[in-house]
């Protein structure tokens, strides 16, 4: 594998709710790179999860980058407000936009780091003519909209097709990948050319998610 930087983001929709400060906690004593906050509207996804309000507390409790996932319709509406409850990182749908190039300009004026994320129906190529505007490409390997489910198989090789276009365009920007993933199968996506492994239930669900977190580092 290819020397590259590589981040482990947990994502705080497996995590106890009502313990979130000490969820937080955990996750600033650990070796977490990022912490993935997945906003979903109950519109493009069939889920509702937790805004604006949350991201501001969980902002004011840690240091560590804040990777905001939208899952919603309409994302511009909103990017204003997500850069000041914290955002350092906003990720819009391929699906939820009718104008995504203007939507990756609004978020990088800003001041926001600006992602794209594909479902997994969605192939690769449809970024081709935005490649070089954007910092990360998230490769979703289940359906958006629920945590704990399995990976998709055939992500691994949308994975690769990722790398092969962004070393093809010599573009900057990171591969992040989630749903699924866990200690068996993070090495594996990493060779495939991953950067960002985004943890849900791995972490949250084990007897010792510190410990989980070192491990996916170590992957």
């Amino acid at each position: 594998m290819e020397n590259r930087n590589t981040f482990v983001a947990p994502s705080l929709l497996a995590s106890n709710f009502l313990e979130l400060g000490k969820e937080v906690e955990m996750l600033n004593r650990s070796e977490a790179d990022w912490l993935h906050l997945d906003v979903m509207d109950g519109r493009f996804v069939p889920n509702i999860s937790f805004g604006l309000p949350v991201i501001s507390h969980i902002r004011k409790a840690t240091k560590k980058t804040c990777d905001v996932h939208l899952m919603i319709e309409e994302p511009e509406k909103y990017a204003e407000d997500f850069k000041k409850a914290g955002a350092d990182i906003l990720t819009v749908h391929y699906e939820a936009c009718t104008h995504l190039h203007r939507n990756i300009q609004q978020i990088k004026g800003l001041g926001m780091k600006a992602g794209v994320a594909l479902n997994p129906h969605t192939p690769v190529h449809l970024l081709e003519n935005i490649i070089n505007d954007i910092d990360l490409i998230l490769i979703m390997s289940v359906n958006p909209g629920f945590g704990g489910q399995h990976f998709i198989p055939k992500s691994l090789e949308k994975i690769r097709q990722t790398r092969d276009m962004i070393n093809h365009y010599k573009a900057h920007a990171l591969i992040e990948v989630d749903g699924g993933i866990n200690i068996e199968n993070a090495s594996s996506i990493l060779d495939a050319g991953a950067n960002v492994l985004v943890a849900g239930s791995t972490v949250f669900a084990s007897k010792d998610p510190e410990a989980t977190i070192s491990a996916l580092r170590k992957a």
